[in-house]
């Protein structure tokens, strides 16, 4: 595989290295050294058996530029949720932009800001956590972000803190000269007690060749709970590389809702732990694809405390020529006993070409457990059309309703009505334009 990318980032790195603390250049230093010498992952790698980096490893990306047109608070508000009152956080290319975000009062002491600006005053609150979760041994796309990130989202939620309103982050990409590169970061701390939920949205303006490489790191205390919203739409020529890392404390519960309607290539990587008696896990995923669009779900829940729970459901809309990939690993460690965790994957494939690899997969270590897993790939159930079609609704529009029903077990589990409505009439609109391309 040619090495353009490798080249490019190492050379970036080496003339003009993102600023920070003397420890968080050391962690770059050890992410850039790793990167260094593993390149981006090949499908000889059993991870990525299924997903090809090499368009993305033969091109010699620059660094997206901070700023690349005029954008106002107005246009944002339009792009973001404009159906309910919250907070918004605004980076562009992976830089806080304040002058275009719209935080409200922030209640008990919850901060959210620059990432940047955190590590350097607010050390203590960041250094214990950042780079802890997404290791750069072993996931050299998780440590060319941690090089490379210039700035970021930071959420702390102090003890027993509750939040009501979402904490919206919106993740903007505007193109450059030719093919670029971001790197967005978040960080979330939640203390014990504490509740939020947490929005991150990424999004891309114009049509240009763009690369987005994120990592999250979530950190859950006794009692905590996080509802995250991740969604993904991107442009057609947008790549999107993504690293969630998650950790519970006891009785702590996560919930992650992962979205995903566009852009060339996807590849979303989860990996949650359980490191806490008593901690609740659920992970939802939907994603539509179509042309030769490639999206790659790839997760891991790791039970690694006794009396924990996970429950994770991913389904999949292809069309045209589109592949899909789902790898669900649930692993149950020996102390894990009393664990009860379920595993589901569905997709659904609308043309002959389209096709999905699914791999759910248990390793149970302890013996006093429940499990299960569960994959199904199919077509549109042709008696329910017939019926809708048999009480007069035309054929488009009975594919439409079976496919949104489709997706109403995803979307129907987001806590918040107005972005469940929202996130609805996105997906409808990416379904609807799915079958429009393949006519």
């Amino acid at each position: 595989m040619s090495d353009d990318a490798r080249e490019a980032f190492v050379a970036s790195f080496e003339v003009a290295a993102p600023d920070g603390p003397a420890w968080l250049q050391a962690l770059r230093k050890e992410a850039i050294s790793a990167f260094a010498a593993e390149g981006f992952p090949t499908p000889r790698s059993e991870a990525w058996r299924y997903t090809n980096l090499a368009p993305i490893a033969r091109t010699a990306w620059t660094t997206a530029p901070a700023t690349a047109v005029a954008l106002d608070r107005a246009a944002i508000e339009r792009l973001s949720f404009p159906v309910f009152a919250c907070s918004v956080f605004v980076f562009v290319n992976g830089r806080f932009e304040p002058a275009l975000s719209t935080p409200r009062a922030l209640a008990g002491g919850l901060e959210v800001g620059s990432l940047a600006a955190a590590s350097i005053e607010r050390p203590a609150l960041v250094e214990p956590y950042l780079g802890r979760l997404a290791r750069s041994e072993g996931a050299p796309v998780a440590a060319l972000n941690t090089a490379l990130f210039a700035d970021g989202a930071f959420v702390h939620l102090p003890a027993n803190t509750v939040v009501d309103a979402p904490i919206h982050i919106v993740h903007l990409a505007l193109p450059g000269g030719g093919p670029t590169a971001s790197h967005p970061r978040t960080l979330v701390v939640a203390e014990h007690g504490s509740r939020a939920t947490v929005i991150e949205d990424f999004v891309s303006l114009g049509e240009a060749r763009m690369l987005t490489n994120s990592v999250t790191e979530v950190f859950l205390g006794d009692a905590a709970s996080i509802e995250h919203v991740s969604l993904q739409r991107e442009g057609a020529d947008a790549a999107h590389l993504a690293a969630l890392r998650v950790r519970q404390s006891r009785d702590s519960r996560y919930t992650g809702h992962g979205i995903s309607l566009g852009g060339t290539l996807t590849r979303n990587e989860i990996v949650a732990v359980l490191d806490g008696i008593g901690a609740e896990c659920e992970l939802n995923g939907f994603y539509v694809a179509s042309g030769k669009e490639h999206v790659d779900n790839h997760t891991t829940i790791d039970h690694a405390s006794p009396h924990g729970t996970s429950r994770e459901t991913y389904k999949g809309v292809l069309d045209g020529e589109a592949r899909g990939v789902f790898s669900g690993r649930v692993i149950v460690r020996p102390d894990a006993q009393k664990t009860s965790a379920q595993q589901t994957n569905k997709n659904l494939l609308l043309s002959r070409d389209a096709e999905v690899d699914s791999r759910p997969q248990l390793e149970i270590l302890a013996d006093d457990v429940k499990c299960s897993h569960g994959s199904t790939i199919g077509q549109l159930d042709e008696d329910a059309l017939f019926y809708l079609r048999s009480r007069g609704i035309e054929s488009v529009a009975a594919q439409a309703l079976l496919m949104r029903a489709f997706a109403t077990e995803i979307t129907g589990r987001i806590s918040i009505a107005p972005l469940r409505e929202r996130i609805d009439e996105l997906l409808l609109a990416r379904l609807a334009r799915a079958r429009a391309e393949a006519a």
